[in-house]
């Protein structure tokens, strides 16, 4: 579903279609806005936070054109969701969360999930590197 709102909205890379078509955004938010997993739209997280819209990760994902070698390296890992999707399409991810719970659950959720290649870091990125 979400890869056809995407097509409609030029987001063409194969690559990046493909990793929306593996990770299930529906994992990433709360289960009472299960309902609304596939919108277009950020969705609240907690601790005043939001899951991006899957069209601003892909326009960022197709932007970097990502080949699968690369290590990415994201601020802001909310809910884990970006970092799933670039978990999907290149070698190995760092994620830095300002906010210790959010760093945490999203931590605990890429590992359940299956995403190895995440590291997730409690920091503000806006500092550099913790």
């Amino acid at each position: 579903m979400v890869s056809d709102q995407l097509r409609r909205r030029d987001i063409i890379d194969p690559h990046v279609l493909a990793a929306f078509g593996m990770v299930d955004r529906e994992a990433f938010v709360p289960g009472e806005l299960a309902t609304h997993a596939y919108d277009d739209a950020p969705l609240p997280i907690g601790d005043g936070q939001t899951i991006s819209q899957p069209y601003v990760v892909a326009m960022t994902a197709q932007a970097l054109q990502l080949r699968g070698h690369e290590r990415v390296l994201e601020i802001g890992a909310g809910s884990g969701y970006a970092a799933a999707i670039f978990a999907s399409m290149v070698r190995q991810v760092v994620t830095v969360e300002r906010i210790e719970a959010l760093a945490i659950a999203a931590a605990q959720r890429l590992a359940r999930l299956g995403f190895h290649n995440v590291q997730v870091h409690h920091g503000d990125g806006s500092r550099g590197w913790p």
